[in-house]
């Protein structure tokens, strides 16, 4: 007999059935619902941490950018450290995390941190839910262990959302582990072209073939990006202000679709502080308290050797444009 759910909208939705796929020899584990695409957890050696990419829509579309792992026509091709949905930060005993990518000059690497995946530990399908378990190691460029990341990802959908719930507990592994107030945290996706905010500045973008062009005037007919804050903040004034949800919505080939991320009222620093830009970075900071707040505020969070710290966040996938009040409901679900 198949479950029933209650949808984000309140209607009563049969649960799909969501199926966790490991594929070591390609470095993913994919994440079907009802036999579709929703995300795949990914950790080549080419990115500096693992991530979820892409991420697609109950109704079949990429919300995260393509570049720097495929090409396609009309992307941006900036930060290449940008891909699909990661948890790191910029400042960890003075190492950059967030930054490291492949384009890093070789004698800057003493400069960067990487994360690297070591073992799936669980795997669970299901109908309407499904997980996902996870071991990794902060590492310095010598392969020196600064935190060892244990990771839970729950994985649900109704017809017309998908959600994805992590929990990420880091244990400190030297005598004391600081993450310096730093702008570059700690939750983050970045979106495709058509859910950034239109923008007049000139950019470069790629074309299908993943040639570079300079473009002065670009075109925004399909750029319909835009955020609201739990606090009804808009646009492009979110960044750096507070707030315990925030949703980034536009419309892609017609389909209304929206991506809200969610804090949890047990991370050091909450509610967070917003890193979410107009050209589709989108990041939960909750570190970073002296940046955001033109230093009227300062936290430098910092660990001993042996303790450890949670990290909970939700990201949610819609398609169509989910009200303040059903954005409500998920937020209150999840505390």
């Amino acid at each position: 007999m198949s479950l029933i759910l209650i949808g984000y909208n309140g209607v009563s939705q049969k649960s799909p059935e969501i199926k966790i796929v490991p594929d070591e020899a390609k470095q993913k584990i994919d994440v079907l619902v009802d036999g579709k695409l929703f995300t795949s957890y990914i950790y080549p050696n080419e990115i500096m941490k693992p991530v979820l990419w892409p991420v697609v829509t109950p109704g079949g579309k990429e919300v995260t950018r393509n570049f720097p792992l495929k090409n396609k026509a009309g992307e941006r091709v900036d930060h290449p450290h940008h891909v699909g949905i990661w948890f790191n930060y910029g400042d960890v005993n003075g190492l950059d995390f967030w930054n490291n990518s492949e384009a890093i000059a070789p004698e800057k690497l003493g400069s960067y941190g990487t994360i690297r995946h070591q073992k799936t530990k669980k795997i669970k399908s299901g109908t309407g839910e499904g997980s996902l378990s996870t071991t990794s190691k902060w590492n310095d460029n010598d392969g020196n262990t600064l935190l060892d990341e244990t990771t839970e990802f729950k994985f649900s959908a109704t017809e017309n959302v998908r959600i994805i719930d992590r929990t990420s507990t880091l244990k400190a592994k030297v005598d004391k582990v600081t993450f310096t107030d730093n702008k570059e945290g700690m939750f983050a996706i970045r979106v495709t072209r058509e859910l950034e905010l239109p923008s007049n500045k000139a950019l470069e973008l790629s074309d299908s073939h993943g040639k570079i062009t300079k473009v002065a005037s670009p075109d925004n007919s399909n750029v319909s990006g835009n955020y609201l804050s739990s606090e009804g903040i808009e646009g492009g004034d979110v960044w750096g202000t507070r707030a315990t949800w925030m949703k980034l919505s536009g419309v892609m080939d017609g389909e209304k679709v929206a991506v809200v991320i969610f804090d949890h009222k047990g991370n050091v620093g909450y509610p967070t502080y917003w890193h979410a830009r107009t050209y589709g970075l989108f990041a939960a900071n909750t570190l970073g308290q002296k940046i955001f707040s033109d230093g009227e505020k300062e936290l430098n969070f910092s660990m001993k050797k042996g303790e450890s710290v949670t990290f909970k966040y939700r990201l949610a996938v819609f398609t169509g444009d989910p009200t303040v009040a059903e954005i409500e409901k998920l937020a209150q679900s999840f505390q």
